[in-house]
């Protein structure tokens, strides 16, 4: 699998764990029932619930390794050590645009954290890589899918 170094917070590396341990109890076991209930049912050549049990744990083992991938390769982000005299991941970084002076708040996270509704940006959007290294004052030129814009950073905070 890959070797790809994602960094999160305590409470994003806390709930990926908590995901891949469900994951490896119930859900092994949702399936090894679902199976056994398949097998009782008789020939297996012709029982498309058993196909269907034996497809379904073949995505869950599939799903599996690919968190545990994931879980090897986080790294765990200490918030207090957070330089804010620039925009870098776990920064909450307030924006304006410049054409209609909204302004917003974001925290940059990894990938996997990203939640917009919680105010949580990946690194890798366009707006988070766009902002990455920008200093309180800068401008910052972002393709979105909108089209450019540009933001000014207002303020950083850890």
């Amino acid at each position: 699998m890959s070797k790809k170094i994602s960094y999160y917070t305590k409470e994003g590396l806390d709930r990926l764990r908590s995901e891949l341990s469900e994951l490896k109890s119930k859900g092994r076991a949702d399936i090894a029932r679902q199976i056994a209930e398949a097998r009782d049912k008789g020939d297996l050549s012709e029982n498309a619930e058993y196909d269907a049990a034996k497809d379904a744990q073949g995505h869950l083992e599939a799903k599996i390794a690919q968190m545990e991938d994931l879980v090897g390769n986080a790294r765990l982000l200490d918030e207090n050590n957070i330089d804010t005299s620039k925009v870098s991941i776990l920064s909450k970084v307030t924006i304006k645009n410049r054409k209609n002076g909204a302004m917003v708040t974001y925290t940059l996270v990894s990938e996997e954290e990203a939640d917009l509704k919680a105010g949580k940006i990946s690194t890798m959007s366009p707006i988070g890589k766009g902002l990455l290294g920008k200093k309180k004052g800068e401008a910052a030129q972002i393709k979105t899918p909108a089209g450019e814009i540009e933001f000014e950073v207002i303020d950083i905070t850890a």
